[in-house]
């Protein structure tokens, strides 16, 4: 009896500067000119740029100094995570048209097995010209995407004609494509491996894909076996529809170190504002907070605590922060150590809002009213429209 190998389809689309890109559809006066999306300009990072701040080598966790530095027209606008959601929620409707297959790896990027949508829509390559045509014609943006037998190669690809760019990898071809690539565009291959590598006499994929497993073992320990099969273009792997967010976070370096109890307060109800809305928008809670302070010396310690229920609004999440500020060490009500970053995040995350439960929490239920209301007038008149009065100087960027 013969058996027959099916050759998956594999899709890897990556929207293109995509927080970059939504600030400049939403505000025609970016149209063109260099934007950076990121925190407070003397010690934040960039989140994300634009293409026409990348010419100038600015690029994405550059400090925002640096990029300055680099690009010093470029315009430097604060993060909207609701509104990226959101349009990442459209961009994930889209994928969905073609395929049940969809694996999201962040808001801009995903895999799409779509394998069996060939009968409906025709090979790989029509089903990722389909989408990107959708994504343009509807939201506005552009994708680009990589098409290959395997997700290693589809994510290579989609990377190699940014921006609005599409490439197809025939099956059988991946290891020519990948054979010439610095090793930098090794999944796993970072500043600090690639060195020891390029030491090594190993510049290229096609280097790792040829190098022995024995010598990669020694240089990379046990994950070297799977190095060398990706370098060669083999990759298993199964597209795994569903995955969701592992957390949701917000957090601020500070442009001056606080030391005040108070001060950090300040901010990390901020920051659980944020990350309540976030949540909201992307309709999940979380029975778990984590707290993280970086001190001016870069010492980072986290906090986490597990809540009886799932959460999702702001006084939740910060009552959960503020206990845990109580647990770090040298924070003084009048001044202790200096803190140059504060973050909160909620974690262990679970689709729709909290579950009811036996016995209602009849404040809880109000906050959640309050926040429910507070969400409904961000989502129509922007994030700013509508925050707390103790943070409307952080708002107003005083």
């Amino acid at each position: 009896m013969l058996s027959i190998t099916v050759v998956r389809v594999i899709l890897h689309v990556d929207m293109d500067a995509f927080f970059a890109s939504v600030e400049q559809r939403d505000d025609p006066a970016l149209h063109g000119r260099p934007v950076l999306v990121g925190g407070p300009v003397r010690r934040g990072v960039v989140a994300a740029a634009s293409y026409e701040a990348r010419t100038f080598g600015v690029h994405s966790a550059m400090p925002m100094a640096e990029a300055l530095r680099r690009c010093p027209q470029a315009v430097v606008v604060s993060g909207r995570h609701g509104r990226y959601a959101d349009v990442s929620a459209r961009v994930f409707a889209i994928f969905a048209r073609m395929t049940p297959l969809v694996e999201g790896l962040s808001l801009d990027e995903a895999f799409l097995d779509v394998t069996e949508s060939r009968a409906l829509f025709g090979d790989g390559e029509a089903v990722a010209r389909r989408i990107k045509e959708a994504i343009v014609g509807e939201l506005g943006l552009t994708a680009s995407a990589g098409v290959a037998a395997c997700k290693f190669v589809a994510k290579i690809a989609s990377d190699l004609e940014k921006p609005d760019g599409l490439v197809v990898v025939p099956p059988g071809r991946e290891a020519a494509l990948l054979a010439p690539l610095p090793i930098e565009r090794m999944w796993g291959v970072g500043p600090k491996t690639a060195p020891g590598l390029r030491a090594a006499g190993l510049s290229t994929i096609g280097d790792l894909a040829r190098a022995p497993v024995a010598r990669l073992e020694a240089l990379l320990g046990s994950w070297g076996a799977q190095v060398r099969e990706l370098a060669r273009g083999v990759d298993d792997r199964p597209v795994v529809p569903g995955r969701a967010a592992v957390s949701i976070g917000a957090e601020e370096t500070f442009d001056e170190d606080l030391t005040a109890r108070s001060d950090l307060l300040h901010r990390i109800l901020g920051q659980a504002s944020r990350v309540a809305r976030r949540a909201r928008d992307e309709g999940a809670c979380g029975r778990v907070v984590v707290l993280k302070i970086k001190y001016a010396d870069f010492k980072l310690v986290t906090r986490r605590a597990t809540l009886d229920e799932p959460v999702d609004d702001t006084d939740s999440i910060y009552q959960a922060a503020s206990a845990l500020l109580d647990r770090v060490p040298g924070i003084a009500a009048a001044g202790g150590k200096r803190v140059r970053l504060t973050g909160v995040a909620l974690a262990d995350l679970a689709a729709g809002p909290p579950p009811p439960t036996l016995f209602p929490d009849e404040r809880a239920a109000r906050r959640r009213k309050l926040e429910s209301a507070v969400c409904s007038v961000a989502a129509k008149f922007g994030a700013r429209s509508v925050t707390r009065a103790t943070l409307v100087d952080d708002e107003n960027g005083d």
